[in-house]
């Protein structure tokens, strides 16, 4: 008896393992806007904190990307197309204040491209507004080179490049 009882649960752990994989965090997004979500790319050394934005401007949406185990904390906005189809991203690292230049900006700018959304199956979608549900997950093409490649990158700083994914770990309350 005690075999075929062993063998009953080692038969019934494909289907755990699959009920598992397909659902395997609780669904923090139907309970967090996107203002209050808060991401970590999977080896957990950057955290993204959206920020809910205080009022009307070209911005959509504004967030911090921290290094973690380290005080380095980059800024980062959201600028939606006319069609509100897209989403396009810049993440900043100790920019001058005040009346500054173009190649200040681009001295300054860690990153920038298009903030795509995700749901747990792969479905790609633009960047949820305020007052939306959180994306399951975020995709920002070529986060991790771009560090590298930027004033964020070196001794005393970031020396692990983040992967492109980040996926939902909270919401910030």
């Amino acid at each position: 008896m005690p075999a075929q009882n062993m063998m009953a649960r080692l038969a019934s752990m494909p289907l755990i393992t699959l009920a598992c994989s397909v659902n395997p965090m609780p669904a923090y997004a139907e309970e967090c806007v996107q203002e209050k979500a808060v991401y970590v790319d999977m080896d957990n050394a950057y955290e993204l904190r959206f920020e809910p934005m205080d009022s009307e401007s070209a911005v959509s949406n504004k967030f911090k990307l921290a290094v973690r185990n380290t005080a380095l904390v980059a800024e980062g906005v959201v600028m939606r197309s006319d069609d509100q189809l897209r989403a396009d991203g810049r993440i900043m690292f100790e920019c001058p204040e005040g009346d500054v230049t173009g190649a200040d900006l681009r001295a300054c700018t860690v990153w920038q491209g298009m903030v795509y959304a995700s749901d747990l199956k792969g479905h790609i979608r633009a960047l949820p507004a305020e007052g939306e549900s959180a994306a399951d997950r975020l995709f920002l093409p070529a986060l991790g080179p771009s560090i590298q490649k930027s004033s964020l990158w070196g001794k005393g700083k970031a020396t692990v490049a983040p992967w492109d994914v980040l996926s939902l770990k909270g919401c910030n309350q």
